[in-house]
């Protein structure tokens, strides 16, 4: 069996899924939307509706069990409300408490850092000046909460205003525009 390996710059706005199972979200967009892809195919991992970035598209199960383990690296770019400083970086590297399910959880030490170059991510309005400053950050995950980065940055006091995943592991986002999608080597 020909097994498929693909990265996609997952637009903001589009669920990471290919058929859509709720009634509650008839209107939401949809990978499949975005290229005729094959037969089979699934997301490895996630982004929420609001998240943008690198996502691997596969459908080679094991690959999938792979990536999403622990002993990959996730990076993210986070555009915040308000400014990073090196204590708030501190607090994150270190974890933070979040709620998942239900619970607190601490999550595990990260690496983070300010993020002073934005040139290589697609420039996308987010909210006008007047509301007040915003700063961007790096932060390097190995694991996957539901929405992990949303809540790590709201519990420092910075909420997330934009999330772009740049790699995962070795595949990078690098110079990819929206909804494009590239054939990866495994």
């Amino acid at each position: 069996m020909v097994q498929y390996y693909f990265k996609l710059y997952k637009p903001y706005g589009y669920l990471s899924q290919f058929v859509n199972y709720q009634n509650k979200r008839k209107s939401k967009k949809l990978l499949g939307e975005l290229a005729d892809f094959s037969e089979g195919l699934m997301a490895v991992g996630r982004l929420d509706e609001k998240s943008e970035g690198l996502l691997l598209l596969t459908s080679d199960g094991k690959f999938s069990n792979h990536i999403t383990s622990s002993k990959i690296e996730k990076e993210y770019h986070v555009m915040v409300d308000g400014i990073i400083t090196e204590p708030i970086i501190s607090e994150l590297e270190n974890g933070v408490a979040i709620s998942v399910e239900g619970k607190t959880y601490k999550t595990k030490p990260c690496n983070a850092y300010i993020l002073n170059d934005t040139s290589h991510i697609i420039d996308r309005f987010v909210r006008d000046d007047r509301h007040g400053p915003t700063s961007w950050l790096s932060i390097t995950l190995t694991e996957g909460k539901f929405r992990q980065v949303r809540k790590m940055t709201a519990k420092v006091g910075l909420p997330t205003l934009r999330l772009v995943r740049v790699r995962i592991g070795d595949y990078k986002l690098d110079n990819m525009k929206p909804a494009e999608v590239l054939p990866i080597n495994y």
